[in-house]
């Protein structure tokens, strides 16, 4: 008499990001015919490379190259357009909110929580309204767009201080992704001033970095953060070190220095924080809300529910010898290596074995500061200037997930060396109905 035949084993998947899309990639690969089903959820139907939003933002990447779409990609997944609300672990449910705004249960044998981060807002008066956040493909779309309104608006006024205003841009967070963006859109209006018009002047132009630190880009050794705020200020970057934002009201900012001026683009990437759904779960959260994990990504206490990425706080085994509480810093290298190791690990607990501890020896880190300049602090060595620019695009092309978008993105760089980048506003995208309700009034 033939046996009864288990059900698979069910999968689920919060989050599409880096963990999520590599976890989820390598379990449909391994995994046996009927032996578990797999669920990804994420508010957006795509994955998104962080590190190349400056460059999209710019014009030198197309946007829809930065992002891979998880239904071309996970193939023998289900993918399922819907934000989390409530983790529920002790009842192994999840609610989601769904795309259309209907409200359902997912049930799971196997948790995989990669939720990732999300922008941390700080109590300052106008932030909510002014600030214009960048961890998204729509932000970096939206922010390139608003910047050549800008000069658009600037170059057609007639008003001397509303053309100051309109040509004031201020980042604040002196991180990555704070650095890179502010380099690369300084690049993109100097070049369309220059080239594209004549009656503005780049010394019109006012680009404003301000961090509450007393440094900049503090993943790579202090020297290098040194040399990049001196190539900023060589462009003509203002750079406002230990100096915290007081107000953005009305797009007026107010420093803690005692500095004020009139802007109409404030970019905050004053850091992420993780997400906060978390927080209501009846899963273990360490000290800054992300799930404390077991060095093989286990969630402490829940050997069934599984945590990588910025949203987990997992053992860094290549630190703890110098700090037994180091954990794995929220960046790309990490959450990609995590999520390769991670799917492994599932696939041996499922067939009855043991999961392997995650290690992995920080290689460095890597910046741009627009064309042709980048610092990196890799393989213990100092790069500056174009090899290290080199040495980012590189090694970001190589991580970039699929072959489709690594070539994709390898083209746009060579048409923009052939034919320079586009720097044409579609301001209308941010608000497309504008027109037609104008026309609707007449």
């Amino acid at each position: 008499m033939a046996g009864v035949k288990s059900e698979p084993t069910r999968i689920l998947v919060l989050g599409g990001g880096y963990v999520g899309l590599y976890t989820a990639y390598g379990l449909q690969k391994m995994l046996r015919a009927n032996e578990a089903s797999v669920t990804v959820v994420d508010p957006q139907p795509h994955m998104t490379y962080a590190p190349f939003l400056p460059e999209a933002a710019a014009g030198a990447i197309e946007p829809r190259h930065v992002v891979v779409p998880l239904r071309r990609v996970l193939k023998r997944c289900h993918v399922l357009t819907a934000r989390v609300t409530k983790i529920e672990h002790e009842r192994k449910a999840v609610t989601v909110e769904a795309a259309d705004g209907h409200v359902e249960q997912l049930n799971y044998d196997v948790l995989v929580v990669a939720l990732g981060a999300v922008a941390r807002i700080l109590p300052i008066p106008g932030l909510v309204e002014e600030g214009i956040a960048f961890k998204t493909i729509g932000e970096a779309i939206y922010l390139r767009n608003h910047v050549m309104t800008k000069l658009d608006e600037a170059a057609s006024t007639l008003d001397p201080e509303q053309r100051k205003r309109l040509l004031t841009f201020t980042v604040v967070g002196g991180g990555f992704a704070g650095i890179e963006a502010l380099a690369e859109l300084e690049d993109m209006t100097r070049f369309a001033v220059e080239n594209y018009y004549p009656n503005l002047k780049v010394e019109d132009i006012r680009w404003v970095l301000v961090e509450a630190a007393g440094r900049i880009l503090p993943e790579v050794r202090e020297t290098l953060g040194v040399y990049t705020v001196e190539q900023l200020e060589k462009r003509g970057i203002e750079v406002y070190l230990s100096t915290a934002a007081k107000s953005f009201e009305n797009g007026h900012v107010v420093l803690s220095d005692g500095t004020e001026f009139d802007t109409d683009t404030i970019i905050w990437t004053a850091g992420v924080k993780a997400n906060p759904v978390l927080a209501t779960s009846d899963l273990p959260l360490d000290k800054r809300g992300r799930v404390e994990a077991t060095a093989a990504m286990q969630v402490v206490g829940h050997p069934d529910v599984w945590t990588a990425g910025d949203n987990a706080a997992v053992p860094d085994l290549s630190r703890t010898e110098q700090d037994p509480t180091a954990t794995c810093p929220p960046n790309a290298q990490h959450a990609v290596r995590q999520a390769r190791l991670l799917s492994k690990n599932i696939i041996k607990v499922i067939r009855g074995g043991k999961p392997k501890d995650y290690y992995h020896k920080n290689l460095g880190a890597v910046a741009s500061l627009g064309l042709h300049k980048g610092v990196a602090d890799a393989l213990n060595l100092k790069i500056k200037g174009f090899p290290a620019w080199l040495f980012h695009r590189a090694y970001h092309l190589k991580a970039m997930p699929t072959w489709n978008r690594k070539i994709r993105i390898l083209f746009d760089w060579m048409l923009g060396g052939l034919f320079r980048r586009e720097v044409i506003s579609l301001g209308q995208i941010n608000n497309p109905r504008e027109e037609f309700d104008r026309l609707s009034k007449s």
